[in-house]
């Protein structure tokens, strides 16, 4: 069954005259996502490695979160160890502030919290660096937005990943997009260990940028993560521990037993259906939208996840 984003709509007709089956389309009209992702090969598709999967319980339901190692290889290590020290079992979604983030960890590790309660981090590091950016490498694959952007010189994406780039500097990082996992710190840009996890759940906060490390994204549950009741202390903190949610377990997929492992596969971002998609929200016509944009933000763009099963 096909877990697709409601936003990724038509594709300019020029375009869907290359598709298998496209000729079936009203005149004018572009196509919808399900009939391209529906026509999508085989070989667009990839399965994430196990070992970069966090599961993530909750009572309401199922959060699967993809690690970025070549982005943040250190906190993406150090997230590893933290699940598999059970970690976050027990602990809380402490945080939910509306238009921005969910964030989940030791809610001792608040400032109202008892730090001589905190859970021990066991093998997992206290600190480290803070992985903003990363030398551009070309060895990765890069697939460009050419739409322009606000807050990069350029955008595009990499591995399944929304990217952004600055060649005159030589770095690239992971952008706060919607579903973004990143690494929750106090001001000191090394106390960011992963033991802290926040999802950006509201419109994208891209000045967040290069002061933040993200880990990872959401590929699975963001409609647990976003809809939580909003907390009622600065910045969104729960301040009764009644108004907290109880994080059931957090497992790597590779830990699972294979008959309780979610099968999802991602399409992958330098496929021609994914770029079909791409210029189908950017050039959108139907019996609704008449004037279509003719741009697209990297932000808006949503990578479709399916359940393979």
């Amino acid at each position: 069954m096909l877990r697709l984003t409601p936003s990724l709509l038509g594709l300019s007709l020029l375009f869907a005259l290359t598709l298998p089956g496209a000729a079936t389309a009203d005149a004018g009209k572009t196509p919808s996502p399900k009939a391209l992702l529906d026509q999508s090969r085989p070989d667009e598709w990839r399965t994430p490695d196990p070992e970069n999967i966090v599961v993530m319980q909750l009572p309401q339901g199922r959060v699967v979160i993809e690690l970025a190692p070549d982005f943040t290889p250190l906190h993406a290590q150090n997230i590893r160890t933290l699940v598999r020290e059970h970690y976050f079992d027990g602990l809380a979604i402490i945080r939910v502030q509306d238009n921005f983030v969910t964030q989940w960890g030791d809610p001792e590790d608040d400032d109202k919290g008892d730090k001589s309660k905190l859970r021990s981090l066991g093998k997992a590091k206290k600190t480290l660096p803070p992985e903003y950016t990363r030398a551009i490498d070309g060895k990765l694959p890069w697939t460009a937005l050419p739409d322009g952007d606000v807050y990069a010189p350029e955008v595009g994406f990499s591995e399944g990943f929304p990217v952004a780039r600055d060649k005159a500097s030589g770095q690239e990082w992971l952008t706060h997009c919607y579903g973004a996992v990143g690494v929750a710190r106090d001001v000191g840009p090394e106390t960011g260990s992963g033991s802290s996890l926040y999802a950006i759940i509201g419109q994208a906060p891209r000045g967040l940028d290069r002061n933040l490390a993200v880990a990872g994204r959401v590929l699975q549950g963001m409609e647990y993560l976003s809809a939580f009741p909003r907390g009622t202390g600065p910045l969104g903190f729960y301040e009764k521990p009644e108004q907290r949610t109880t994080i059931t377990s957090v497992t790597m997929l590779a830990d699972l037993p294979p008959a309780q492992r979610p099968h999802l596969q991602v399409l992958k971002t330098d496929s021609t259906t994914f770029a079909a998609l791409i210029d189908a929200k950017r050039n959108r016509r139907d019996d609704f939208y008449k004037v279509p944009a003719g741009k697209i933000d990297l932000c808006s763009i949503s990578i479709p996840v399916r359940d393979a099963k």
